[in-house]
Parts: structure tokens; C-alpha cells; sequence
């Protein structure tokens, strides 16, 4: 069984950034290196939205309200996955949570693999 464990959530004032890091352990680097890996985020009452995907072949996608702002990246050497996040609003606040899923593209929130989450809270 693959577990997904996020960290680097945390405080930080508008305008600051944070780099969330996605680690997997259950898998063996490889395996977790040919997953397509995203993020998602889901603020307090709000639905979990999509926020950013890479995939095997590093092909990255973005949600449009963090174009420019945020940047996906994997280090395949340390199996893991970074969502680098920029010029951070406070309507960036929430969870943020890793899944993977071993399909190259899957739709939606279609992720076979989800970690716990964690929190970022951005203060104006």
C-alpha cells in the first residue's frame, strides 16, 4: 500500500511562499517515479479543488488561479514531489494534499493514492 506524507505547510504573510514536499513510502522509488502525482487543495467550506498534476514524463498542468505563481517539480533521485508556491494570497489558504495514481492522466480527482494533507495559511 502506497502512503503519500506531505510537509512544509505552515504561516507565512500574503505575498510570502512556501515549498510543499510529497514523499512516498509503500513503493519503491521507481514505482513512485512513473506516477502521475498531484496537488490538491480544499479551503474551510469549501470543495477540494485541483491545483497542480506531473506526470511521469514531466508534463505539468495548472490550475489557472495559480499560473505564474506556483511550480511543480519531482527530484526522481529522492522519489519525491515539490509544489513550490510563490506571491501567496490569502485565498490561497487551506489543505494542500498529494495523490498519485499510476495512470498517465487521470480525470478529475480520479487519484488512487491521497496523504493526510497539510496546512497553509496565508495572512493578509
Amino acid at each position: 500500500q502506497v502512503q503519500l506524507i506531505e510537509s512544509g505547510g505552515g504561516l507565512v504573510q500574503a505575498g510570502g511562499s512556501l515549498r510543499l514536499s510529497c514523499a512516498a513510502s509503500g513503493a519503491s522509488g521507481v514505482t513512485f517515479n512513473d506516477y502521475t502525482v498531484a496537488w490538491f487543495r480544499q479551503a474551510p467550506g469549501k470543495e477540494r479543488e485541483f491545483v497542480s498534476a506531473i506526470g511521469w514524463t514531466g508534463r505539468t498542468t495548472y490550475a489557472e488561479f495559480v499560473k505564474g505563481r506556483f511550480t511543480i517539480s519531482r527530484e526522481k533521485a529522492k522519489s519525491m514531489v515539490f509544489l513550490q508556491m510563490n506571491a501567496l494570497k490569502p485565498e490561497d489558504t487551506g489543505v494542500y494534499v498529494c495523490a498519485a495514481d499510476p495512470r498517465l492522466a487521470p480525470a478529475g480527482s480520479d487519484y488512487r493514492h491521497w496523504g493526510q494533507g497539510t496546512q497553509v495559511t496565508v495572512s493578509s
